[in-house]
């Protein structure tokens, strides 16, 4: 089998996500099962066509994912690839298992959002496959001749990976939020669900349009106590728009909006 969803799982991960084209028909053959997922270091800089092409003597796809060190996710393969063998676990064998390439030349420090990107997207697979995070192992943890990934402690990872699976640090971006599909009440049923930078932009609109109504209200009701005062110079004209104001801010209106075409769409 091919694994035709991962560019959706990795973008559960609110990381950017790159599909590299041609992804979905690329590997060594098909998949038999997804019971692993195996953690690497590339060995280098700006070598996402060697994961992807492969290197002098060893065909690609080398792994189904590169991490870039910007945090970055591209998905590159969604077949087998030549990723951890010879193996030292069953589950982790390149049939079976879900390999993952970050941009790392083996010795640099880790960049704090491709560290974060790196544990959501390990975390996603294993939410995605039903996995647990046992799982998720070093190269190094299951291919003895393998250093990768580099100074990182696979079992803090894994801690890290477990609160994620868990909830516990399922922070939502601001842009999740801006992006976050709504149904208001009064949708265009053509159109129910709009986005909610959708729904504030319109009610920005509106509130706009209401506040330059108000505006030119006051200024009528200025106008009609200035005029009543030029006729009798016993109105008092500030006592007089105060009075109105109080009678038209006592009034409850019931404001039915009938569906109308966005600002912008959703």
């Amino acid at each position: 089998m091919f694994l035709t969803d991962l560019a959706a799982i990795a973008r559960r991960t609110g990381a950017p996500v790159v599909e590299e084209p041609g992804w979905r028909s690329r590997g060594h053959g098909g998949m038999s099962a997804v019971q692993g997922v195996v953690c690497h270091h590339t060995a280098g800089w700006g070598d996402l066509h060697v994961v992807r092409d492969g290197r002098p003597g060893l065909d690609g796809p080398l792994s189904q994912f590169w991490l870039s060190r910007t945090g970055v996710i591209h998905v590159v393969a969604a077949g087998r690839c030549w990723q951890n063998a010879p193996s030292t676990s069953p589950f982790h064998e390149n049939h079976n298992s879900i390999g993952i390439e970050a941009e790392n030349d083996g010795s640099a420090p880790w960049p704090t959002v491709q560290l974060d990107a790196y544990k959501r997207l390990c975390a996603a697979l294993c939410k995605a496959y039903g996995l647990p995070v046992a799982r998720v192992k070093g190269h190094k943890e299951v291919n003895t001749a393998k250093p990768d990934p580099h100074s990182i402690n696979m079992a803090a990872f894994r801690a890290e990976v477990a609160r994620l699976i868990s909830g516990e640090d399922d922070d939502v971006s601001a842009q999740d939020v801006w992006n976050e599909k709504l149904k208001p009440p009064y949708a265009d049923p053509a159109k129910p669900e709009w986005q909610a930078k959708t729904v504030l932009t319109n009610h920005g609109v509106w509130l706009r349009k209401i506040s330059e109504q108000v505006a030119a209200q006051d200024a009528t009701i200025k106008a009609l106590a200035e005029a009543l005062a030029s006729r009798d110079g016993a109105v008092d004209v500030d006592a007089l728009m105060a009075r109105i104001r109080a009678e038209i801010g006592s009034i409850t209106v019931h404001l039915d909006t009938a569906p109308e075409t966005p600002v912008s769409g959703s």
